[in-house]
């Protein structure tokens, strides 16, 4: 348990940044939550509104933020090919200027900066599992370069800062997550794999399926952040975070399709331009320097994974269950008044 401090999450109403809001309001922190809600959710903190060291802040980190903080934890960006290339232009901004500002407000406040970097940085990697000092295969003009190399850029300039100014940074490159919270039109395998599969939709696999990807559960990634911005001075990464546990994008399939009893069957599609064909992290990094490893199994995290969605796509508590059965089932959705029917306590 440390002591209060200001800390700010930008990206904070989306995905990641809603359970990492909540973990550090849980180890007694003052969390100011900044979001211009492009792809996040005031959905996902509305419980989270009654605490009184708890606030929102609807802003776009393309331009400047005045405001008072000891840490700095950037998650601001899109960050699935459906959202990050639909407006690609304001996905480079995002990650460029975005971090330029978020870096010039801790330069001036002396803030520690944690900067959420991505597995993409390695591209379609030729080196297998990637490790840190791998410094990736990249198309720098292709569809998926704006967020590539956008955060490619950032990492740039958070050790350009870093050497030139003495910010203290931390630096983490995210494996593919999972978990509550995802948006239905996500566009990432967990999340359309189980929305088609509990609509009783074909299973749209692009390519055949036999490319790899390593899944990390929200509540492990969290941790790993945590225990980054928590680590001695010095320890600045690039570190990567995520689940060496390697599954065929096939493999998860069909554990999704037998998972939810559904009677989906697969479609294969081609594989999209610069689509990596393999990524497993290399965790050795994180393990020695944090003493960090994931924890929760593809199995149980897809469990929980699974009642979000049913949840979801039955309305949000259209059925009047109660806010303590959800819980029971969606065991990191922290409801207050339980007991109220979900349609009321999450709306």
């Amino acid at each position: 348990m440390h002591g209060q401090r200001r800390i700010m999450v930008t990206g904070g109403t989306g995905f990641l940044g809603s359970f990492l809001c909540e973990r550090l309001l849980r180890e007694g922190n003052d969390v100011l939550c900044v979001d211009n809600y492009y792809t996040g959710s005031r959905e996902n903190v509305l419980h989270l509104l009654d605490d009184p060291r708890f606030e929102v802040l609807r802003h776009d980190i393309t331009f400047p933020l005045y405001v008072e903080v000891d840490e700095i934890y950037n998650l601001a960006c899109p960050a699935s090919p459906v959202h990050y290339q639909f407006d690609p232009v304001q996905t480079v901004k995002t990650n460029v200027h975005g971090a330029i500002n978020m870096l010039g407000l801790a330069k001036r406040t002396k803030a520690k900066i944690f900067q959420a970097s991505t597995s993409e940085v390695y591209g379609d990697p030729t080196v297998h599992p990637q490790t840190e000092d791998y410094r990736g295969s990249v198309n720098p003009i292709g569809p998926r370069a704006c967020y590539d190399e956008g955060k490619r850029c950032a990492e740039t300039l958070f050790f350009d800062y870093h050497r030139q100014y003495g910010v203290e940074i931390r630096v983490a490159r995210i494996f593919n997550t999972y978990g509550p919270r995802m948006q239905t039109n996500d566009g990432r395998v967990v999340s359309n794999f189980i929305v088609q599969a509990l609509r009783g939709e074909p299973i749209t696999i692009f390519g055949n399926g036999t490319q790899t990807r390593s899944f990390c559960y929200v509540d492990d990634l969290i941790d790993g952040f945590i225990r980054l911005m928590g680590a001695p001075t010095g320890v600045t990464g690039p570190i990567n975070l995520g689940n060496p546990v390697e599954f065929q994008v096939r493999e998860l399939a069909e554990m999704v399709i037998e998972m939810t009893g559904s009677k989906s069957g697969i479609t294969f599609k081609p594989l999209p331009a610069d689509d990596p064909i393999q990524r497993k992290p290399d965790i050795s990094c994180a393990t020695k320097e944090l003493g960090w490893q994931p924890t929760v199994s593809l199995h149980e995290g897809l469990e929980r994974t699974i009642a979000y969605f049913e949840w979801k796509l039955s309305g949000g508590g259209g059925t009047m269950l109660s806010a303590n059965s959800l819980h029971q089932a969606y065991p990191n959705l922290l409801l207050p008044n339980a007991g109220r029917p979900v349609s009321e306590a999450i709306r």
